[in-house]
């Protein structure tokens, strides 16, 4: 530029404002308190502790009135000695709240430093949108529940290692990516399956 102004554009990413005070289904006029509803939650009341990690979400794919109103929800179950993947969220920070039990939760920055914490029945935690992040239920006996609450009726889950290993990268790329061999890749390819 002649006048030595520098111009700086900032891409944004979040869910669009709507114009109404929410969004109607395709084909629908008028909806009535049932459209406000949502009861996928009802199970967690009786259920047992499912065998492995588990969530119940409320995102706009299973709730419909969530659209246009950039809020969703998750409830996440973890067996003791459970795993939630390492994955990103690229629409939404996630608010944690854990309602029973303890996990070690962690998130990288882009500069590449891990920020943990053990928490407690009671503790919430943020992670910061699109950083990798995790949770660890190390306890080898209980099981822990946790809520998370998103700012995006659809924040998105990219789970690494589903993505990395269970498409159609080819593996070599992979055995250069990781710096080992394809033999290593087919054994982690393998691991997930199942």
């Amino acid at each position: 530029y002649d006048d030595g102004l520098a111009v700086a554009e900032v891409a944004t990413a979040a869910d669009p404002d709507i114009l109404t005070d929410f969004v109607l289904p395709a084909n629908t006029s008028s909806v009535d308190g049932n459209f406000f509803t949502f009861t996928g939650m009802r199970s967690l009341v009786t259920a047992p502790v499912p065998a492995k990690f588990t969530v119940l979400k409320a995102t706009m794919e299973q709730f419909p009135a969530l659209n246009g109103l950039s809020v969703s929800y998750a409830v996440l179950i973890y067996p003791a000695t459970s795993v939630n993947p390492v994955h990103t969220h690229p629409r939404s920070a996630e608010l944690l709240f854990l309602v029973e039990g303890s996990l070690q939760v962690g998130f990288v920055d882009t500069k590449n430093k891990l920020y943990t914490q053990t928490l407690q029945t009671g503790d919430i935690f943020v992670f910061p949108k699109g950083l990798v992040h995790f949770q660890y239920n190390a306890d080898t006996k209980n099981p822990a529940m946790a809520i998370s609450a998103f700012g995006s009726a659809n924040a998105g889950t990219v789970s690494l290692p589903n993505t990395l290993f269970n498409s159609t990268i080819d593996d070599s790329v992979l055995a250069l990516s990781f710096k080992t061999d394809v033999a290593t890749i087919q054994k982690l390819k393998s691991g997930l399956k199942g």
